[in-house]
């Protein structure tokens, strides 16, 4: 559909939705207390100078004085963690709306005036889900991604094909594809295409990250049972303003980022407008045993040295919301438009054995999207959250050039009557098979509607229905008779019903969460004209309970028996990916345990240390993986050049294992951070289908990290160069075991060898906050790192970034 296509709906969708806001006739003053970057500040005491009213910011530092008189007033703010501010308004209509601005003590950073946000924090993680909640504040100055910020998190490991804007796939203690649920805002992300997604969005856009691992929420019910990752962007509207970022490093990488804010104070109305560019040439050097060279008898020599060629990435894309929040009808009301195209050089198959010269592929989306939410709507206790959104997603793929080359850049040749010649496939063929030029539209709506009713204090009922439907359209450009243009119009549906029971009892001591869940999943796809449609249903049902033993001592447990619906690209390929259809896929099923605590071992004036871990046993049946379809793939040196991957059910899995935090705060100038996740992950099919024992039985699952750490350091240093100015310095490390690639690997031929890297960095903030400088070195003893089949990641790097407040300004 064409974007003028659109023009009409998007007017439709705002007359019909648009209401009047009617304000009730009070002389009261309410708004926000934030200070100057917009951050909320929490427990702070609102008082009218001379007069008895008063009142007490909320977590997100919203407060309220009623019966204000009318004429000039003092209101008067006072925080522990704040310059006491007095602010003039004259009171001359019955409602105003006052966000007031304070600053910061000197002796206290910005990290000091966080309340709020931590005690959002903690009341995730103890609400019986496993949760873990990263915050991006302190990422956000430096010249981090948000996958590098997520793959440091407790049990996470980011699978990433290379560098920046390669295939990315998420693992949570071994669970990862279909059965992990990656939001933005409580939308798949997959709505919005490959050129919006975690690796181009800057953590200065965003607002924390939420990561679940089995269970998940009412509002994120979902075809998921490994667990989820939210993404929840900035909106707090507090402070009107315009922020940029800027940043350039190693390998010729480049990244900005822009975001802007208005809020009327009056009417509510808001806008929220961002944008990102990335370009990277990806060129850093490969070496060790998967740097691999194909010499004249085609036979692969390891450990050399190349610098990646063919590996350009670049993106740029916007987000633009229009509509109200905080009015009488809505607490938020937005409609919204992201635009974003990428180009992406795809330098290898599976593994990185060939290199490819000429194939790439290009992305574009158009994603519109109806946002809404309100409590207490209509009678006191339901509240009512709506998230639509319609996406129109391109993908162009070209491979057509027929010479091969090695990594050093030089073609490749083979002995042909005893001379060596430059190998060039015959007529037809590219770098991946035969010549391509593809072109796939896909079309999809995904619909999340949640209601809500707090049927006694502290029980709440909710009913969930999520929608999403997506069409493939696809042609090869220069092949009439290939079979993306005989399989035309493929399509799947999926329903998911859900409901859910929250409870607080005995002196909010107990909180349980029951929910049950039934999913309707249909694929349609045109086979030559002989169309064939699969459906399958399938009940889901789990339970959270979080208990407060002691103070500060929680224990955590879950449970969940679901299935899992296989996603579009996993049933019907994905070319740019080297990912072959597989129309076979069926659901998987998984019965998850999960058990824990969180206590809080040490907190005073100066100290506090943090303790939380948890334990894991998961059951799959039929679970959907990976697999490389080139050869048998046991280890042997000629099956290293894999080009293709499809998925598959692999039968019966059970994963067990256990993941842990610390962490030690001292006097908020220095934090400390260690986690770790240690799990087994094995095949339970103990006969094939023949009845013979089956030779993979009890083996561990292979290409999948199982024994990982991370750890971090940050040190405050006020005052340095200026007055009320703040430097941090960074360190972090992280581990990966070795592990096996493939099944049997006797030799250690495919085994991805052990995985240890620091990066270090600093960060300095002018004393009016409005400029932050930051120095990253990432794998500063360029260790080797890699991922999926053996592909090496970026060696050292060394990054700069300027992040500036444009302007801020509030409508009073």
């Amino acid at each position: 559909m064409k974007l003028r296509e659109f023009i009409p709906y998007t007017l439709i969708c705002l007359l019909t939705s648009l209401s009047i806001a009617v304000f009730g006739q009070q002389s009261v003053v309410k708004g926000k207390v934030h200070i100057e970057s917009g951050e909320p500040v929490s427990h702070a005491t609102i008082r009218v100078k001379g007069t008895d009213i008063s009142s007490m910011s909320d977590k997100e530092g919203r407060y309220s004085l009623n019966n204000v008189p009318y004429g000039s007033q003092e209101i008067q703010v006072t925080a522990i963690e704040i310059k006491p501010t007095t602010v003039r308004l004259k009171v001359d209509k019955p409602t105003h709306n006052f966000s007031i601005a304070v600053s910061a003590t000197g002796d206290v950073a910005l990290e000091g005036v966080e309340v709020s946000r931590m005690t959002e924090k903690k009341q995730m993680e103890t609400s019986g889900f496993a949760v873990a909640v990263i915050e991006t504040k302190e990422a956000s100055l430096r010249n981090l991604t948000t996958n590098e910020l997520l793959d440091r998190a407790v049990g996470v490991r980011v699978r990433q094909n290379g560098g920046i804007g390669s295939q990315i796939e998420y693992n949570l203690n071994g669970m990862s594809g279909s059965a992990v649920g990656i939001f933005l805002d409580g939308t798949p992300i997959s709505t919005f295409g490959s050129s919006f997604n975690l690796n181009n969005i800057p953590p200065a856009m965003i607002e924390r990250i939420e990561v679940y691992k089995g269970v998940l929420p009412s509002h994120l019910t979902g075809d998921y049972v490994g667990g989820a990752i939210n993404v929840i962007m900035k909106k707090d509207a507090s402070a009107n303003n315009i922020t940029a970022a800027i940043s350039y490093g190693s390998f010729n990488t480049f990244q900005s980022d822009l975001s802007a804010l208005y809020r009327d104070q009056k009417t509510g109305f808001t806008s929220r407008v961002s944008g990102f560019y990335t370009y990277t040439d990806n060129n850093y050097e490969m070496w060790g045993k998967f740097a691999m060279k194909t010499e004249n008898d085609l036979t692969l020599t390891r450990y050399n040295r190349f610098k990646r060629f063919n590996n350009m990435y670049k993106s740029v894309g916007g987000r633009f919301e229009l509509g109200f929040t905080d009015v009488k009808w809505a607490d938020q009301f937005f409609l919204g438009y992201n635009i974003s195209d990428t180009y992406r050089d795809i330098p290898h198959g599976t593994t990185m054995a060939q290199p490819y010269v000429g194939r790439f592929n290009e992305y574009q989306a158009h994603v519109f999207s109806l946002n809404y939410n309100k409590a207490n709507l209509l009678i006191d206790g339901l509240a009512l959250n709506v998230n639509a959104v319609y996406s129109n997603r391109n993908t162009y793929l070209q491979d057509t050039a027929r010479t091969m080359y090695n990594w050093d850049g030089t073609p490749m040749t083979r002995i042909f009557n005893g001379v060596p010649t430059p190998w060039v496939k015959r007529s037809g063929q590219g770098q991946q098979g035969d010549a391509t030029i593809t072109n796939i539209d896909r079309k999809i709506v995904n619909a999340r509607t949640n209601l809500s009713y707090t049927i006694a204090r502290k029980h709440r009922l909710s009913v969930n229905h999520n929608l999403n439907t997506a069409r493939l359209d696809g042609e090869d450009l220069i092949n009439p008779n290939a079979a993306i243009n005989l399989t035309n119009d493929r399509r799947t549906t999926t329903n998911i019903f859900g409901f859910n029971y929250e409870a607080q009892t005995f002196g909010d001591k107990l909180r349980t969460n029951l929910l049950a869940k039934y999913t309707i999943n249909s694929n349609q796809y045109n086979n030559r004209g002989q169309v064939t449609t699969l459906t399958n249903s399938n009940p889901g049902y789990g339970a959270t309970v979080s208990y407060n033993v002691v103070p500060k001592l929680y224990v955590i447990a879950s449970t969940e028996n679901s299935f899992i619906s296989p996603r579009d690209e996993q049933i019907f390929g994905s070319p740019e990916n080297n990912i072959l259809e597989n129309l076979d896929l069926k659901p998987e099923r998984n019965v998850n345990y999960n058990v824990g605590f969180r206590y809080v071992a040490l907190e005073g004036e100066n100290n506090r240390l943090a303790l939380y871990t948890s334990a894991f046993w998961r059951n799959g049946y039929d679970k959907i993986v990976v697999q490389p379809v080139d050869s048998v793939i046991v280890g042997r040196e000629s099956d290293a050049n894999i080009e293709t991957s499809k998925f598959i059910n692999l039968g019966r899995t059970q994963s067990r294992g256990f993941e842990a935090e610390i962490t030690y705060v001292y006097k908020n100038k220095l934090n400390v951070l260690f986690n770790l996740s240690r799990f087994n992950s094995l095949m339970k099919v103990e006969f094939d289908k023949n009845g013979a024992p089956y030779r993979f039985y009890n083996m561990q699952l292979p290409n999948e990290p199982y024994f990982m750490f991370n750890s971090s350091l940050q040190y405050r240093i006020d005052n340095l160069i200026q007055r009320k100015s703040t430097f941090n310095v960074f360190y972090s490390s992280g581990y990966v075991a070795p592990f096996q690639t493939v099944w049997i690997d006797s030799d250690g031929w495919f085994t991805t060898p052990t995985q240890f890297y620091h990066d270090i960095g600093g960060s300095y903030r002018t004393p009016n906050g409005r400029i932050i400088v930051s120095l990253d070195l990432k794998n500063i003893t360029n260790a080797e790192v890699y991922d999926n089949f053996g592909v090496q990641k970026p060696g050292r790097g060394v990054y700069l970034k300027l992040n500036y407040m444009i302007n801020n300004f509030n409508r009073k």
